[in-house]
């Protein structure tokens, strides 16, 4: 029985809507990560209503055990539900009853000491240089409509030259043309960044602004679909699609795997992996040595090559 035909007690779906305006005000969380908090947590207040016959208040809440919590993991998984998405639901639960917890004045160690299952981390793949120079170059012949292909070749080359999430590219309005030497992006849970912006770049861009038929103020979206609203990130992953096929590539050479290969080729240059985090928005550094694929032998490449002992 799903959370919208099961009865929730009020004083948890209260403290739930709290809980959600204290992450939303607090921690700057994304909208969309607000409503997979709510959705994860309704789903656990639903079981234990049913798995208990009767609505939870707080004080039931306050007694969940381990038992409980191995029948709400066990009821849960399914084949659509992962080790890794049940990983995200139990955080989402221990998230809450944590700050349920100081604020009732209970011990929530039976959820909090809750292990969750074991998943193996997919590592993302970044293309090879020359394969990111020729995604860039063939991009724009995927359409034979010039602002069209300028357009994406201008997306793309912010992509990689920038390390641009591709909605935050698609976010844009034409106010950031043209493109001086660095950008203001508002990523995820519109955290501020500088990024450094490339010659190639800011040439793309203002070679499709020169052939973009439709006029605009600083309030039009940059990048615009054939029907002058602001261009949706479907197009882009088409074209990709297309160019990958004709270069051989494989089906992880998505817009993604341009960012993953900003961070994976200025590394290997010898970029500072702090640094790149910050360019990348990232809030931890390990998500931003899962882009950059760091492997062992570049580890202590970096060691004999630093390290005053090294040698």
């Amino acid at each position: 029985m799903s959370a919208s035909t099961t009865f929730i007690s009020p004083a948890a779906r209260d403290a739930l809507e709290t809980w959600l305006t204290h992450c939303r005000a607090l921690s700057g969380q994304a909208e969309a990560t607000i409503d997979a908090y709510r959705a994860d947590v309704l789903g656990f207040l639903a079981f234990m209503t049913n798995y208990h016959g009767g609505a939870q208040g707080l004080t039931p809440l306050s007694r969940i055990g381990l038992r409980d919590m191995r029948a709400w993991m066990a009821a849960t998984r399914s084949p659509d539900v992962g080790s890794r998405s049940m990983a995200r639901k139990l955080s989402a639960v221990k998230s809450f009853y944590r700050w349920l917890a100081e604020r009732e004045g209970f011990e929530p160690t039976a959820v909090l000491s809750t292990r969750a299952p074991k998943y193996t981390r997919k590592l993302p793949r970044p293309l090879a240089e020359d394969a990111a120079r020729a995604m860039i170059d063939t991009v724009e012949l995927q359409s034979q409509t010039n602002w069209i292909a300028a357009r994406d070749a201008a997306v793309v080359t912010l992509l990689y030259g920038c390390g641009l999430r591709i909605s935050e590219a698609l976010g844009l309005n034409r106010r950031a043309a043209p493109l001086g030497d660095s950008l203001r992006i508002f990523g995820k849970g519109d955290k501020e960044r500088i990024v450094p912006v490339i010659p190639a770049a800011a040439r793309a861009v203002d070679s499709y602004l020169a052939l973009c038929p439709f006029a605009g103020d600083g309030d039009t979206p940059l990048f615009l679909g054939a029907r002058g609203k602001r261009l949706n990130a479907r197009l882009v992953q088409k074209a990709m699609e297309q160019a990958r096929m004709q270069l051989g590539l494989p089906a992880t050479a998505t817009p993604h795997a341009m960012r993953h290969s900003f961070a994976t080729h200025l590394l290997n240059a010898g970029g500072d992996l702090r640094a790149i985090q910050e360019l990348l928005g990232h809030a931890s550094l390990s998500t931003t040595q899962g882009y950059t694929g760091i492997d062992t032998a570049r580890l202590l490449e970096v060691y004999d090559r630093a390290h005053p002992k090294a040698g």
